[in-house]
Order: structure tokens, then C-alpha cells, then sequence
């Protein structure tokens, strides 16, 4: 093969092992017209950007995020002022100067069935979670590493990343994996 050739090939396994599919049951009274939808947000959990969303069926969700960044005005700094995030406990270090947005998962009523949230469609805060941890993800714009107290420790690539993290004595912060299934409880 020549190195032209390669260079599409390359890019083609780059993209696809930046890749992020989230894959869930959902617990409690799902209507027929319920969403899973990914949001980026704002350091203060303010909903930014839907970056993805999917119906509910059969009480289960694929989720699948692209491998694109999200918008500008979706990024910040990351800051040890304004990481806000599970687990996390001062004193924190960043190991390098990054853009990152932090993903929060919705569920929200398709009212008018058009596959997309509009305005009058609430959001409701859901968490993913397993045995092992909640999930918690976020992008950032280049490697770097996140450490605070209590042991937490997230060492994030370039891209999407999705860690389970469970909150003890100590933190843990373990890889989130494709083939995870993460439950989410509807309120009641």
C-alpha cells in the first residue's frame, strides 16, 4: 500500500476509535414518546447543546455520540475553579491548559414525534449508573489529566470520554466501556 492510500485508512480507524456509544435500560413508567437525549452544559449544569438523542423502546436505549466536537460556545476552559464534577473534591490539578464540555443525560417527552427536543419539551436530569459507578462524560481538546482528593484521578484523550465513578471513602474513577449497560431511573 502506498502512503497515500494509508492516509484515508488512518483517518478512517481514527474516527471510529473516537467513537462513544452508550447503550442503557430504562427503570420506571416510560411513555411511548420518551427520549434519552445527551446534553453538553455549562459548569453550572445549565443545558447547552443536544448532542444526541434517541427513543426509548421497549425500555431500552442505544445512544451513540458523534465524533465531532461540540460547538464552541459549548466549550470552557478547564479550570480546577470550575470543575464541578462527581467525586471531585478540592484540592484539584489539570495537568494542561484544555477546552472541555461535560455531558449530562436527559429524558424528555417527543411531544410532536419529530426525533428532536423543542422548547415546550421539558428536560428531566437523569443519571447512568451501574454497579460499578455512575457515568460521567465529557470531551476535551487535547490529553489531559484530572486529579483531586480522595484518590480521583481521570486521564482523558483527545475526544469523547466516558469514565464509571463511584463515590467512598475513596474515589475510583474506572474506563467506561461499549459493551457497559447503564441503568437509568425515571423519577415518580
Amino acid at each position: 500500500m502506498t502512503p497515500r492510500a494509508l492516509l484515508p485508512l488512518t483517518l478512517l480507524l481514527a474516527a471510529q476509535a473516537s467513537a462513544l456509544t452508550i447503550q442503557g435500560t430504562v427503570e420506571g413508567a416510560a411513555s411511548s414518546d420518551l427520549r434519552v437525549a445527551a446534553v453538553v452544559v455549562n459548569p453550572f449544569g445549565q443545558a447547552v447543546q443536544e448532542v444526541s438523542s434517541v427513543p426509548v423502546e421497549g425500555g431500552r436505549f442505544r445512544l451513540e455520540l458523534p465524533t465531532t466536537a461540540p460547538t464552541a460556545r459549548a466549550q470552557v476552559t478547564l479550570t480546577p475553579q470550575n470543575v464541578n464534577w462527581p467525586g471531585v473534591i478540592d484540592p484539584i490539578q489539570v495537568s494542561t491548559q484544555a477546552q472541555v464540555a461535560e455531558l449530562k443525560f436527559f429524558t424528555y417527552r417527543d411531544l410532536n414525534n419529530n426525533g428532536r427536543r423543542d422548547e415546550n419539551e421539558a428536560l428531566r436530569d437523569v443519571t447512568p449508573e451501574t454497579t460499578r459507578g455512575n457515568l460521567f462524560v465529557a470531551w476535551v481538546n487535547t490529553d489531559v489529566t484530572v486529579k483531586a482528593n480522595r484518590g480521583y484521578e481521570a486521564m482523558f484523550k483527545r475526544g469523547w470520554n466516558a469514565f464509571l465513578v463511584d463515590v467512598g471513602r475513596a474515589v475510583k474513577v474506572q474506563p467506561f466501556t461499549d459493551t457497559t449497560v447503564v441503568t437509568v431511573r425515571l423519577a415518580r
